[in-house]
C-alpha cells in the first residue's frame, strides 16, 4: 500500500488529529489492503503463501471488529456502513 494512499485512509476514519491508530482506523486499513489482496488473487490463483496473509488479515480485521461491537454498538455500525462491509 501506498504511503499517501495510507495517510488520505487515516485522515478520513481518525477520530482527532493525532489519532492513528483507533479501531476505526486500522479495520479501514486491514480493509484496504484485503481489497488489494483480493484483487491479487484474482489474477494469481495459486498464490497460497499470499492467501494465507489474506486469512490473517480477515482474521484480525474481524477481531477488531468484535472488539468495537462489544465497546460501543454505534461506532461499529457507523464504520460498517462507511466500509461497506457485510456483516
Amino acid at each position: 500500500m501506498a504511503e499517501e494512499n495510507k495517510n488520505e485512509i487515516i485522515k478520513e476514519y481518525q477520530i482527532n488529529d493525532k489519532d492513528t491508530g483507533s479501531s476505526e482506523v486500522q479495520v479501514a486499513i486491514l480493509t484496504s489492503r484485503i481489497v488489494a489482496l483480493t484483487e491479487h488473487l484474482r489474477t494469481h490463483r495459486k498464490d497460497y503463501h499470499s492467501r494465507r496473509g489474506l486469512i490473517a488479515m480477515t482474521s484480525r480485521r474481524r477481531k477488531l471488529l468484535d472488539y468495537m461491537k462489544r465497546k460501543d454498538l454505534n461506532r461499529y455500525n457507523n464504520l460498517i456502513q462507511r466500509l461497506n462491509i457485510r456483516r
